[in-house]
Parts: C-alpha cells; structure tokens; sequence
C-alpha cells in the first residue's frame, strides 16, 4: 500500500528581482500570503528537485537547477495541528530547506487555483511583513545580503 501522507521535508523558494521585488502568493485554503512552498513527493527527491517542481507547479515558471541558490537555512517547525492530519500520525516537525531563485523581472505567474488565489511583487520588506509564516518572513529579511552578493 502507497502511503498517501505528506513527507515532513519542504522547501521555500524566495523568487526575487535584483531591484529587491520579492513574489508572494496567496494560499487558496487559507487566504495566507507566502512565497513559494512545497513538500518533498518522495523521500528520495533532492531538496533541489524539490525547488524546480514546486517552482513550476506553483508559478508556471520553468527554472533550471543551476538558477537556485541554496540558502544555507534550513528550519525546523512544529506543524500547525490543524494540518497534522496530512502527515504520518507521528509526525509533529517539519524540516524546511531555503532557496532564493533571482529572476530578471517581475514577471506574471499561472497559478494553479486548487492551491493559490492571487499573486503580487512587492518591494522585500513589504512581502516579509504580509506573509504569514515566521519562517517565510525571516528568510525574506535575508535578501540584501543575497543582493549584495550577485554580479
């Protein structure tokens, strides 16, 4: 029997435009603003992989591998009772690895409706104060140094 539920390993990918513009998109079962966010679909799967496919899946943007940059974060959280029940009945942590993904411009994203209502660009400090998540917001507020950084 294939176990249908979720594998506590995620990633988020921080897209950003080298003017500082970050995107975030709206959760359609939450209403919640975020960046881009998903579980591993098998354990096997490369947290880089990871970050492709969620990217697509997500936004419709295709990226290739060598585009991702890994953050060197990786946070571990107490998953929101209310959402256990997509996991193994043991399962209380999640454990999120961090990518930034710098693009040429804000472009417009597909969003797949069963997931995500609406999305908007805004300057980094705006989106980290709009999104829900502590840790999404946090890895936002790691941006300029990653500016800083590009050539």
């Amino acid at each position: 029997m294939v176990s249908t539920f979720k594998i506590p390993q995620s990633v988020l990918v921080v897209i950003y435009t080298s003017s500082g513009q970050v995107l975030l998109i709206r959760r359609a079962d939450a209403g919640t603003w975020q960046s881009v966010t998903g579980s591993k679909d098998q354990a096997e799967e490369s947290w880089t992989a990871t970050a492709v496919r969620e990217v697509q899946e997500e936004t419709g943007l295709s990226v290739q591998p060598a585009y991702l940059q890994d953050w060197g974060i990786a946070n571990v959280y107490e998953i929101y009772p209310a959402w256990r029940h997509r996991y193994a009945p043991d399962v209380t942590h999640n454990t999120e690895h961090v990518f930034g993904l710098c693009i040429p411009s804000a472009l417009p994203v597909r969003l797949s409706p069963l997931e995500h209502t609406a999305w908007q660009w805004l300057e980094w400090r705006a989106a980290a104060d709009l999104c829900f998540s502590a840790s999404n917001a946090e890895a936002i507020l790691h941006l300029p140094q990653f500016l800083s950084t590009r050539s």
